[in-house]
């Protein structure tokens, strides 16, 4: 396996280990888990440079976010989800906007890309009323980046969250401790410097290419973070000693041939899933550069989509190894497995939509 944490320090992991199963019943992650994510610069990987940011390449972010995942897969969810906000709001912001918004360049973003909401436009700038659902991290996010319709075209507003309304609606089997609720905006005036159209020039695109790979890559690297850590788990019980196959004359779980295959088997599966995820995130930083052309972008997309399924499919194998022990309530093995099964579901992550959009690809005509 690839080493994940070599960007993140370890007292950041250990502190959001410790407080996952706190973070899943409250729908938030741990004063003490953000606290860290902060110290350890995790929510200014996406900041400017200019702003006192590390303005992260792809690669980067997909290892912190990661490392986090094991460990926490809701708190690393947040984490990513800041990631995508930021960059969103760094490529649309105006120079008076940008300078408010990266004041604190460790302030948590949240925010929300369908247009559910509509914007009319005044003298001061654009007033709107709108709701979002499932906005990541909202309840303690300091700013939420959200998309508008202004006169039919979209725009993208970036918000002080103390502005909007939060109505808890995220009641998830889960992905819990994301706290994935809704935000109302009504009558809301947004300034000029913090809303603008998207898409106006290529400078001010925040969906080329690069940044769609960039988004999903904050979703699944989370995924496979979850896939490692139960990963970690099963390989502990394996290390103790103190299980065997139910109704067996072996002493430990290491002596059965079929334990073994259907360890590797699991492994294999994590890895390669780590392994497409960190190609997509050459891919992406390339793309910055170079562009991606014809079927490029949806090939990467679909490799996306099969390092989720990768990962739904190594857990289950994990899951049969533990037994119905595994399930329950307080173990840490069916608490990744429902923020994989819940996280991989992501629209980014979609798996035949990902087929369809690169059957069409490789059928258009030149």
């Amino acid at each position: 396996m690839i080493d994940d944490s070599t960007d993140t320090a370890h007292g950041t992991i250990d502190v959001l280990r410790a407080h996952a199963e706190k973070t899943e019943q409250a729908e938030r992650p741990t004063a003490e888990s953000l606290g860290a994510l902060r110290a350890d610069g995790v929510l200014a990987l996406r900041t400017p440079r200019e702003h006192g940011g590390a303005w992260a390449d792809a690669g980067t972010i997909a290892r912190r976010l990661t490392g986090l995942g094991r460990a926490c897969p809701s708190t690393a969810w947040i984490a990513g989800t800041c990631v995508t906000a930021k960059n969103i709001a760094a490529k649309t912001a105006s120079d008076a906007g940008a300078y408010e918004l990266f004041a604190d360049p460790d302030a948590l973003f949240c925010g929300s890309g369908v247009p559910a909401a509509h914007g009319e436009p005044v003298p001061d700038g654009v007033r709107i009323n709108g709701r979002w659902p499932n906005v990541s991290g909202c309840e303690d996010a300091a700013w939420a980046g959200l998309a508008v319709m202004v006169g039919g075209g979209l725009s993208f507003a970036v918000v002080p969250v103390a502005d909007l309304a939060v109505e808890r609606t995220w009641h998830m089997a889960g992905m819990r401790g994301t706290g994935s609720h809704t935000l109302v905006a009504t009558d809301l005036l947004v300034p000029a410097t913090r809303i603008a159209p998207i898409g106006q020039t290529e400078a001010a695109n925040p969906f080329a290419p690069g940044d769609i790979l960039l988004y999903s890559l904050t979703v699944l690297a989370p995924v496979v973070g979850a896939a490692l850590g139960a990963l970690d788990t099963v390989d502990a019980m394996f290390a103790a000693g103190n299980r065997k196959p139910f109704m067996t004359a072996y002493s430990r779980m290491s002596e059965s041939p079929g334990a073994r295959h259907w360890l590797a088997e699991a492994a294999h599966l994590v890895g390669r899933a780590q392994n497409t995820m960190l190609a997509v995130a050459e891919a992406a930083d390339a793309a910055d550069a170079e562009g991606l052309t014809g079927a490029d972008l949806p090939r990467l997309r679909m490799d996306v989509a099969d390092a989720a399924r990768d990962c739904r499919a190594a857990v289950e194998r994990m899951l049969d190894l533990h037994g119905a022990g595994g399930f329950a309530n307080a173990h840490t093995l069916q608490r990744h497995w429902r923020d994989i099964a819940v996280g991989s579901r992501h629209p980014h992550l979609n798996p035949y939509l990902a087929a369809e959009t690169f059957g069409t690809a490789l059928t258009a005509s030149p």
